[in-house]
């Protein structure tokens, strides 16, 4: 067991209560997987917790949370709750019992144990879904879900995520109840496809997620030849969502920039200057064009800014002998786009000869 967790542990525990790590932590290290978010349950009041860790903040579901290193833990006091209200529990009640506590939780799977010494406890049947590569809910799945929606998104990246599936009484408890992720707030909604997007088995997620009818309801399309990158905005960039996602202003743009590219299928001088090199790179990845020949482009370009061009729009003027007008701004386009692509030098008298070559009309 790691160090910084068993310390944590012991010290609880010589404080005179029970301590074990439980969920995705314990879950990730049985299949091999590295994780940094510790869970720790225990039958100490968060007063107690506060006590024991007084550098910790205090959390409104009854407990704590802190930071050591890379390791964020959150500790919370056995409980069992009694009703919900928008996914969050309004009313529990602290109790001293792990095996109730253990009754609340999502899936079997994330309800295993590990105590200080590093010793698996599984009172669930965890560990024969883990053997089974199983996603399957602890407790009634259609009363879970109705508590917390999103067990429905959390169910799907999970078993993608592992590349396990979900056990039929799952799947078709989702499959029932799916409407209800209509409930769940935008944003949410979106932290969980932004995971599911960032997973290896994307293409699988999104075919199960397709199966359920999730797709539809989120009105999503275009998903079936999704090329898997580590970018969220690629990713948003090769599929179509009609669902109103809370995007931010520079992720919306960044998505549209991307689309643009990757429509037109090649990237060259005036797309890495229009675009720049961080969204000719992502969209690079998705249409398999190596990093060096676009970094190349973008360490080639003659100009990175219109700003660099060696006339100003009254040398326009004066050269062409016209009043200024929208004409002005086609023309230092066209020099702009010109000067990029190689076709002209950015010299003053290059530029002036060049001009003096255009016949503009009145």
């Amino acid at each position: 067991m790691n160090k910084i967790i068993k310390n944590i542990l012991n010290k609880i525990e010589k404080a005179g209560y029970e301590a074990y790590v439980i969920g995705g932590y314990v879950r990730d290290l049985l299949v091999g997987i590295s994780s940094y978010d510790i869970d720790i349950c225990t039958n100490a009041t968060p007063k107690e917790l506060l006590q024991i860790f007084p550098k910790a903040s205090s959390k409104n579901l009854g407990g704590i949370d802190f930071k050591i290193k890379e390791y964020h833990f959150e500790i919370t006091t056995y409980r069992e709750e009694i009703g919900y209200k928008n996914r969050k529990p309004i009313e529990f009640n602290y109790i001293n019992n792990l095996v109730r506590d253990l009754q609340r939780r999502d899936f079997t799977i994330n309800a295993i144990c590990m105590n200080s010494k590093g010793e698996i406890i599984d009172l669930v049947g965890g560990i024969d879904d883990l053997s089974a590569l199983k996603i399957r809910m602890l407790g009634n799945v259609e009363d879970k879900i109705k508590e917390d929606p999103l067990r429905i998104l959390r169910a799907v990246r999970i078993a993608i995520m592992l590349n396990f599936n979900l056990d039929k009484t799952l799947y078709k408890g989702i499959k029932d109840n799916k409407e209800l992720i209509l409930t769940l707030s935008n944003t949410r909604i979106k932290e969980e496809l932004d995971k599911i997007l960032l997973t290896n088995n994307v293409i699988k997620g999104f075919s199960l997620l397709n199966d359920l009818g999730i797709l539809n309801l989120l009105k999503i399309t275009n998903w079936e030849n999704i090329i898997p990158i580590k970018n969220i905005e690629g990713m948003y960039a090769q599929i179509k969502v009609a669902y109103d996602l809370p995007y931010t202003r520079e992720e919306k743009n960044n998505i549209i920039a991307i689309r643009r590219i990757i429509n037109n299928k090649n990237i060259d001088k005036l797309v890495v200057y229009k675009y720049g090199l961080y969204l000719s790179l992502v969209a690079g990845e998705i249409l398999r064009i190596d990093k060096k020949t676009i970094n190349k482009i973008y360490k080639d370009l003659p100009i990175y800014d219109k700003k660099e061009i060696n006339i100003k729009a009254s040398d326009v003027i004066k050269v062409l002998n016209i009043d200024y007008s929208k004409k002005v701004g086609i023309i230092l386009r066209d020099v702009e786009n010109l000067i990029v692509s190689g076709k002209l030098k950015n010299k003053y008298g290059d530029i002036i000869k060049y001009l003096k070559t255009l016949k503009v009309s009145d």
